[in-house]
């Protein structure tokens, strides 16, 4: 058994099952590591799984080292939480694994590739957008005044965004899934949410796709509120120095590992066989 200190104590981190491959899964804004919970059990018969909470995740424990809690100033665009990412995987004596990062997750998940690409086999990137504001030359899938809207409710009424937004981003008409994502979109502290999203949702990190030297699996539902289907077949198109394809899952929303965890596992599947 691994004895957990310093970062890995504080991510809450996890790993389980057999096998010599790692899958290190990394959830997105709002969530926690319980979202995982439906592919972690179907993979950990043939891999080890690493799961874990970002800072920024109402579940992180930031009792164990308080300089490991989240800090706006610190915490000022993705790079910092790669840079958190390739710690936690030294700390776990993590020589190489597949990478699979949800959302925002899915750009760290690039940037720490780039930083130290012998420790990533393969990226599997779901609900990835390196941007999200449209231009004339890229279709983000929100204007600007949108987005400047969408940080001013947050500001304004965390709570009341939180219950409006989760099931316009978990899709689908469950409730017991749209639930779950809103209860740990609602256990982040309102001023570290509105920090997250602005980082999210004004950040531009197209330059760094060409940069990515990994092999890409980029998934993408067919009907996502939050990331247009042209996103993932720009970013194959721009990651030019890895082999990369895209893989749509024909389901509602920004949350497959929820909504459509069967056909998730089937690409995860291909992914780790090829």
């Amino acid at each position: 058994m691994v004895m957990l200190k310093g970062l890995s104590a504080s991510m809450n981190t996890k790993i389980s099952g057999t096998g010599d491959e790692i899958i290190v899964l990394a959830h997105g804004f709002g969530a926690d590591q319980s979202l995982w919970e439906n592919i972690v059990a179907p993979l950990e018969e043939k891999h080890q799984v690493l799961v874990f909470d970002w800072s920024f995740s109402g579940a992180f424990n930031d009792e164990v080292q308080s300089n490991h809690s989240f800090d706006a100033l610190k915490y000022d665009s993705l790079h910092a939480f790669s840079d958190d990412l390739l710690s936690l995987i030294d700390e776990m004596n993590i020589k190489s694994c597949v990478f699979v990062g949800h959302s925002m997750s899915a750009m760290i998940g690039c940037i720490a590739s780039i930083k130290r690409p012998h420790l990533f086999k393969k990226l599997v990137l779901i609900g990835a957008s390196p941007k999200y504001i449209n231009t004339e030359e890229y279709e983000g899938g929100f204007d600007a005044t949108q987005i400047e809207q969408l940080i001013e409710t947050i500001e304004t009424n965390f709570l009341i965004w939180a219950t409006a937004f989760a099931p316009i981003a978990v899709g689908g008409k469950d409730p017991l899934i749209i639930e779950k994502f809103e209860t740990s979109l609602k256990r982040m502290r309102p001023e570290i949410g509105l920090a997250v999203a602005k980082i999210i949702f004004y950040g531009d990190y197209r330059d760094i796709l060409e940069k990515v030297e990994t092999k890409c699996t980029i998934i993408n539902t067919t009907n996502d509120p939050i990331v247009p289907s042209s996103v993932p077949y720009f970013m194959q198109k721009k990651m030019i120095n890895a082999k990369s394809r895209v893989e749509l899952i024909n389901v509602d929303g920004h949350f497959p590992h929820l909504t459509a965890h069967h056909e998730l596992l089937n690409v995860l599947s291909r992914v780790l066989d090829s």
